[in-house]
C-alpha cells in the first residue's frame, strides 16, 4: 500500500452548517499525520482551474464555529464531461495531490465516484454535508441538525403570532426530494399535519384532519417540504383557504435561513469525528467510500450505495404527529 503524501480538500454543492468544522478536522489530522493537506476553492470548478493551496493549522484557526464554508462552494457542469475531469486530474498531479477528500452532498459523491473510476490512482473519501440529511451511509449529515434547529426557532415565532391572530399557517421547509427535516421539525413545533415527498399526500385527508380538528385551537401549523406532490406551499394554502375561508391563512417559506448560521454542538463534534476518521480511511487504504456515523460508530459506505438513497420514513414519526395534533 502507497502512503499517502498529500490529501486535497474540497466543498461542493450546496453550503450546510458545520462544514467549516469538518474542515478544521481534516487539515490538523493530516498535519497530525504529517501528511500535507492542500484546499481546493470552489469545488470542482476550482479543481479544474487549479484554485489549491498550501493549508496549515492556522488555516483553520477559529472557523469551528462559522457557518459557510471558508473554501467556498459551487457547482461545475465542465466536470461534468470528460475533459472537464481530465483536466481536474492534471490540475491535482501538478500540485502533487494523491488524494481527495469530499465534502457535499449527493452531486458532489456522485461527482467523485465518477471521477474515482476514472482516475484509480487518486484516492478519494467522501464527508457526507448535507441539511437534507438524505443519504444512506449516516444517521445525520453535517448540517442536518444545525437546520432543523433553525425551523424550530422559526416556526417558535410564527406560532406566537399565529396565536395572537387565531391564524393558520402553513410552513414550507427546505430538502428538495427529502422530508426529513419537515417529518423532525413538524413533530418538534407541534404541528397539526405534515406534508413529505416520501408519502403520497392527500389534500382532502389535510381538509378533513383540519375539519375534524378541535375548533378552540386559537392557531394551526401545517408543515411542508419543498419536494411534496401537491405543490408549493402557497399551492396548499390557496387549496386550504377556498375550502376553509373562514381561517386566516398564511404561507412561510423559510428558505435559505436554513443552511446558515453558527453549527449547533451535534453538528460540530459530528463534523469533528468524520474529518478525523476521513483522514485516518485514507491513511489505512480506503477510498471510493463516504464515512458515516451509525448507532454513534464510524461506518463506510461504499459511494455507490451512499447516493441516490433516502432514508425511509419513519412511520412512528408520523403517527406520533398526527396522535399529538388532537
Amino acid at each position: 500500500m502507497t502512503p499517502i503524501k498529500k490529501i486535497g480538500i474540497f466543498t461542493s454543492g450546496s453550503d450546510s452548517p458545520g462544514m467549516n468544522a469538518a474542515i478544521r478536522a481534516v487539515v490538523r489530522t493530516s498535519i497530525f499525520y504529517n501528511i500535507e493537506i492542500a484546499g481546493i476553492r470552489r469545488g470542482f470548478e476550482g479543481m479544474i482551474n487549479g484554485d489549491i493551496y498550501e493549508m496549515n493549522t492556522k488555516s483553520v484557526s477559529n472557523i469551528i464555529q462559522r457557518g459557510g464554508t471558508l473554501l467556498k462552494t459551487g457547482r461545475s457542469e465542465y466536470f461534468k464531461t470528460a475533459e472537464g475531469r481530465q483536466k481536474a486530474y492534471e490540475q491535482l498531479k501538478i500540485n502533487g495531490i494523491d488524494a481527495l477528500i469530499a465534502l457535499g452532498g449527493n452531486g458532489t459523491l456522485k461527482g467523485v465516484r465518477e471521477f474515482g473510476d476514472e482516475y484509480q490512482d487518486i484516492k478519494i473519501i467522501g464527508i457526507p454535508c448535507t441539511i437534507d440529511n438524505d443519504l444512506r451511509g449516516s444517521d445525520f449529515t453535517i448540517g442536518y441538525d444545525t437546520a432543523i434547529n433553525t425551523v424550530i426557532e422559526a416556526v417558535d415565532k410564527i406560532r406566537e403570532t399565529a396565536e395572537s391572530h387565531d391564524r393558520l399557517f402553513i410552513v414550507e421547509v427546505m430538502g428538495r426530494d427529502s422530508g426529513m427535516i419537515a417529518l423532525r421539525t413538524g413533530m418538534g413545533v407541534g404541528a397539526e399535519a405534515v406534508l413529505v415527498p416520501e408519502t403520497r399526500s392527500d389534500i382532502n385527508a389535510l381538509f378533513e384532519r383540519l375539519e375534524k380538528g378541535r375548533k378552540d385551537k386559537t392557531s394551526k401549523i401545517v408543515m411542508v417540504a419543498e419536494g411534496d406532490e401537491p405543490g408549493s406551499a402557497f399551492e396548499i394554502g390557496k387549496a386550504i383557504m377556498e375550502k376553509f375561508p373562514h381561517y386566516d391563512t398564511r404561507v412561510s417559506v423559510l428558505g435559505h435561513i436554513q443552511r446558515g448560521g453558527k453549527p449547533t454542538c451535534m453538528d460540530r463534534v459530528l463534523a469533528s469525528r468524520l474529518g478525523v476518521a476521513a483522514v485516518e480511511a485514507l491513511k489505512d487504504g480506503h477510498t471510493g467510500e463516504m464515512v458515516g456515523l451509525i448507532h454513534n460508530d464510524i461506518e463506510f459506505t461504499p459511494f455507490g450505495q451512499s447516493v441516490k438513497h433516502h432514508h425511509e420514513v419513519n412511520e412512528e414519526f408520523t403517527r406520533i404527529v398526527e396522535m399529538l395534533s388532537l
